[in-house]
């Protein structure tokens, strides 16, 4: 048995801190739990945007996800960016050999200044390779408008283009509620197959949201790897997130991190 749960990060490296590894191994420590990462790529970003994107050789990316499973070993997974076909099939590939079931994926395709992170090709063997292989798949309205091709505006276009998703693959789904337009609220919809939670926050005014939807994922990931479960695991998420927003920091020109710490004071 190991002493603290063991949590692996696939994504990307953001230069700025806000998002990415970053922001997924400061929410692996802030829920009390061991870290690890496996890099696709290198980002030169900013707090207003994505200047370069640099993509690790799939190889490197699959000997990554090796090492962590060998030792320390691993308990859940979290998939962010991945640029390209090859590494998509790398990281499906070791996700499939390792026999790694809690495994949650932020289908990260653009930034959210509109910066293009994964091709056409890419997104195409997400859907074919790795959404097979997630227990819950965790797009904003616009990554699940790209996914299905369908226009989401009402609480009845999310459900229909969340059984899209459910057919691609992954046992569940949630649909987060940050870019919906209700003012006094953000309700994230988690789907399971079987039936629909709402699960409804404040909405809170803040421009400091960077790296909102990497936490997210990464605080499932953490609580899976502590052995809650899904829906217990996806609302502690959700609170986690809500109180990192509302501590967010006014750091740079564009938008700041969130205040992954908040519980320590920061």
């Amino acid at each position: 048995m190991r002493p603290i749960p063991c949590a692996l990060t696939v994504a990307g490296s953001d230069s700025g801190g806000c998002a990415g590894i970053q922001a997924d191994l400061k929410t692996f420590a802030a829920l009390g739990v061991h870290g690890m990462s496996a890099i696709t790529a290198s980002t030169v970003q900013d707090t207003r945007r994505v200047h370069e994107i640099f993509p690790l050789p799939p190889g490197h990316v699959a000997r990554q996800i090796d090492a962590a499973v060998r030792d320390p070993g691993v308990d859940s997974v979290k998939t962010g960016m991945i640029p390209s076909p090859e590494a998509v099939e790398a990281v499906s590939d070791r996700i499939r050999f390792h026999r790694l079931e809690r495994v949650v994926v932020d289908p990260v395709i653009r930034s959210g200044y509109g910066h293009a992170l994964a091709g056409g090709e890419a997104v195409s063997r997400m859907k074919s390779l790795l959404f097979p292989l997630t227990l819950v798949l965790t797009p904003n309205r616009h990554e699940s408008e790209l996914l299905t091709g369908r226009e989401i505006g009402t609480e009845e276009d999310a459900v229909q283009a969340a059984r899209l998703l459910l057919d691609m693959g992954p046992r569940a789904v949630v649909i987060k509620g940050g870019h919906f337009r209700d003012p006094e609220s953000s309700t994230d919809l988690l789907f399971t197959g079987t039936g629909l939670v709402r699960l409804k926050g404040p909405r809170l005014s803040s421009r400091d949201t960077h790296g909102s939807g990497c936490t997210f994922a990464s605080a499932i990931s953490a609580h899976l790897a502590k052995g809650n479960g899904l829906e217990e695991s996806v609302r502690r998420a959700k609170d986690y997130v809500t109180e990192a927003i509302r501590h967010s920091l006014r750091l740079g020109a564009g938008s700041g991190p969130l205040g992954h710490f908040h519980a320590l004071g920061n």
